[in-house]
């Protein structure tokens, strides 16, 4: 986990102390910053969680906002607590170890007793003090904030990593060398990044990822390992000998193996071809990362630092006949637009473009990403069909993703970029993995007569573009892909860097909450179950305000007040009373259905009064302006019956997707926050409320009917004992749903959560996400409902596939 150092000139010089854990930046003021003297015992005011984005910010934030002054990254790095981290926290004891550029070894924040400092205390008081270990120096002897006073951003600072002894980069810890290690992957994006000087970008390898341990000076103590952590060491004696040859220090090296053609560009099938033949003596080693060196671990230390260390590493290696095959991937110095379109003319894959500053983590991360030349990813092989014609071995490979289910899903096929010699090979593989059974989901929709594989070969390739029916178009076959598992492979989603990378000269995020607001008694506790206190909730509020705003605009609203909190007393309020809340207004009489005093959020201020309200959830209606007469959206809410797993809810909801899918109908999903989820339609305005609420109806007797061990099509706890009810009834006229992103007035507070539905098995629950976790998702950029309002669709076909007649179609 990260945590960072802010250096704050705001009204006074003081230093923001920022922890990553539980998905937030916990932060606190350190007025005179850290020491390294354990006897100096520092001040920490403890003050509101910060979205883990903003550990990378440096700026000024302009007058008359928060914090108002500039900022300066003075330290970052890793921490990690010394047993259990939240429990320590909220004992008021916090132990953990630091690996930063200036900060190391144990530390601890100990809370001081709120009966010492008083009760109406806001902002706990707490101590950071630095243990007794080889990292302490006396006060009088150092002080880390008067000699390292820069931030760690400037080129100044990075020149002085790698000075240090042995050229081991600041920041480096002691470590042993570790016997595994999981690579860092990088994230496709669809543009290159704003601020370039941030990132170095190199050459997108069309190779096998490899990562190579040295643990000795002879080639027994050099082993190779692929991305997934198998051994192919005895694949490649001749390049583990190539390696030895060059006596490079001990430590772990992340690269790729690849074989260029002529042109001196890496060629994947050369590469496949020498692997068949075992002609491995003709593969090059590109290395472009250094995790550990020489019994240091350099994870923490910034791309830029580990980089410069392996550079010099192989300028100073042994020469011999073999060191041309292990070389040092350079970094392209030019116009990342420019670079792009070279690489494409090459007939490059493209191009990875990593952060300078970044630490090396072993997931996929968004600090490195692919820029790749065209569409172009693996997919999982689950059939094929006849050839035609002159044609041998197979007509098409039948192509899938998993997506991180058990269920494949079918994408297409892939029919072109073989020749007689892999239609031979291939077809060969398929024939000892044929199977009887279908491997891919049920709605796949796959005509003629096609012959089932078990699902486990991987293929590489690339295609034109996805259809909006989920299918790629015009591919073309690359390769097989021995390196990746087949339960691994999924649709590759570009990001778009603008949304997940804030220049370093950018504004911080907003103040979750206004200067102006009033907010009465803020430290009431509105659920004893968490903690969590009224001005949390304002400022979750305040976080997610401009989302919730997306599906507030135009529509009448409910509200759920809970002036004694969550176990208490509920209030459900529709109608606009006397008192006036700011941002609120009652909704025009003349468009509602049956109410005439509906209300209408139409401002960020109207959320945050109405939290201020002692509202803990807001609902909406299914219809919005100009018109409510005729509903835009279609909801399906799963309501388990006591005795219900989640998985259960999961597997629920998958068959209902599927379904709706055979029915030519587009859904999005979203957790309830509360025990279920809810599967949304956009509609267009054309169906009036007793057709859409009908047609709901008889999807959900149709589930009931087809699946009566899941399903009932009838409400009531009787009823539902260990089966899923799908209320239809939220699409009566003057019913509601809890909005996106409201809270739920339940112990814990959840909340109602957009999400693809290729995240649905990675939900542990209903309230997945939290009021106090909620930025776990914000800060991943994820806009899994990009596509809602261009999705918006009438029901009628599939109404005529249902046979149902509706009674007012307008």
């Amino acid at each position: 986990m990260c945590f960072v150092v802010q250096k704050h000139w705001a009204g006074r010089l003081h230093y923001d102390f920022r922890l990553e854990l539980g998905g937030t930046l916990k932060s606190w003021a350190i007025p005179k910053g850290p020491s390294l003297d354990p006897k100096d015992k520092r001040m920490a005011v403890q003050v509101e969680d910060h979205p883990i984005a903003y550990a990378s910010f440096e700026g000024t934030i302009p007058p008359k906002q928060y914090g108002a002054g500039k900022v300066i990254v003075w330290d970052s790095g890793f921490w990690t607590p010394i047993g259990d981290g939240e429990a320590g926290l909220r004992a008021g004891n916090l132990k953990f170890e630091l690996r930063g550029h200036k900060l190391h070894g144990r530390w601890v924040l100990v809370r001081i007793n709120s009966e010492r400092v008083g009760k109406s205390e806001k902002q706990p008081p707490w101590l950071l003090i630095k243990e007794k270990d080889s990292f302490a120096r006396p006060s009088s002897e150092f002080s880390v904030v008067d000699e390292l006073a820069d931030s760690v951003m400037t080129q100044a600072f990075s020149d002085r990593l790698t000075q240090s002894k042995a050229g081991i980069p600041l920041g480096a810890t002691k470590s042993e060398l570790p016997t595994a290690l999981a690579p860092q992957l990088a994230t496709l994006a669809q543009d290159v990044p704003k601020n370039p000087q941030g990132w170095i970008f190199e050459v997108k390898f069309d190779g096998y990822r490899l990562l190579t341990r040295i643990a000795g000076t002879s080639a027994k103590d050099i082993r190779l390992f692929t991305r997934n952590g198998n051994d192919w060491t005895s694949k490649l004696a001749s390049l583990q000998q190539a390696i030895a040859s060059l006596k490079l220090p001990i430590g772990w090296y992340d690269g790729e193996v690849v074989v260029t053609d002529q042109r001196g560009l890496p060629d994947f099938g050369a590469l496949q071809a020498c692997f068949e033949s075992g002609r491995t003596q003709e593969m090059v080693l590109y290395l472009f990362d250094l995790p550990y060196f020489a019994g240091h671990d350099l994870r923490a230390c910034p791309l830029d630092a580990r980089r410069a260390a392996l550079s010099q590493i192989l300028k100073t290696a042994e020469p011999g006949s073999a060191s041309d095959r292990v070389r040092f991937s350079e970094e392209f110095a030019a116009d990342p637009v420019s670079l792009i379109t070279s690489a494409c003319k090459l007939g490059l894959e493209g191009l990875v473009a990593k952060r300078r500053d970044s630490p090396y983590v072993s997931r996929r991360s968004t600090d490195w990403v692919k820029l790749k030349c065209g569409q172009r990813q693996e997919f999982v092989v689950g059939g094929f069909t006849d050839p035609q014609g002159s044609r041998s071995g197979f007509g098409a490979l039948l192509l899938g993703v998993f997506n991180g289910t058990d269920s494949l899903q079918y994408v297409g096929n892939v029919g072109t970029g073989f020749d007689a010699r892999t239609l031979t090979e291939i077809k060969g593989k398929l024939d000892t993995i044929a199977r009887t059974k279908n491997p891919f989901a049920a709605d796949s929709k796959i005509e003629g007569k096609p012959h089932w594989v078990k699902p486990c070969l991987v293929a590489e390739v690339s295609f034109g573009e996805w259809t909006s029916a989920g299918r790629i178009r015009h591919g073309v076959f690359h390769s097989l892909r021995t390196d990746k598992e087949a339960k691994l492979i999924m649709r590759e989603t570009a990001i778009n860097l603008a949304r997940t990378h804030t220049p370093r000269a950018a504004r911080p995020p907003a103040s979750p909450l206004p200067d102006k607001l009033r907010v009465t008694h803020p430290d009431r506790i509105i659920d004893a179950s968490t903690g969590t206190a009224k001005i949390d909730l304002l400022r979750y509020y305040g976080l997610v305000s401009e989302l919730m705003m997306d599906h507030l605009k135009g529509r009448p609203v409910s509200l759920v007040r809970a002036p004694a909190g969550v176990g208490g007393e509920l209030f459900f309020q529709k109608h606009l009373d006397t008192d006036a809340l700011a941002g609120i207004r009652a909704f025009d009489p003349a468009l509602t259905v049956d109410h005439a005093a509906l209300m209408e959020v139409i401002s960020r201020q109207g959320l945050l009064s109405a939290a201020q309200w002692n509202m803990v959830e807001i609902h909406t209606v299914n219809a919005s302006r100009p018109s409510l007469a005729r509903p835009d959206r279609m909801v399906l809410d799963l309501d388990p019956g006591e005795g219900v797993p989640w998985r259960q809810v999961q597997e629920a909801a998958r068959l209902v997707h599927a379904f709706l899918m055979q029915l030519g109908l587009a859904a999005f999903l979203k957790t309830s926050g509360g025990k279920g989820l809810h599967i949304v339609l956009p509609l267009r305005r054309v169906h009036g409320w007793e057709t859409v609420k009908g047609f709901s109806q008889a999807i959900v007797l149709h589930l009931a009917r087809t699946i009566p061990q899941r399903f009932v099509g009838k409400s009531g706890p009787r009823n539902r004992v260990g089966k899923i009810f799908v209320d239809y009834l939220r699409n009566g006229a003057a019913a509601t749903t809890v909005c996106a992103w409201s809270a739920r007035a339940r112990p814990g507070l959840g909340i109602s959560v957009p999400v693809a539905w290729s995240e649905l098995d990675s939900l542990r629950g209903a309230d997945h996400w939290n009021v106090r976790t909620a930025l776990q998702r914000l800060d991943q950029g994820n806009l899994p409902w990009s596509g809602y309002k261009a999705a918006a669709q009438t029901l009628s076909a599939a109404m005529k596939t249902m046979n149902y007649t509706p009674t007012n179609t307008i």
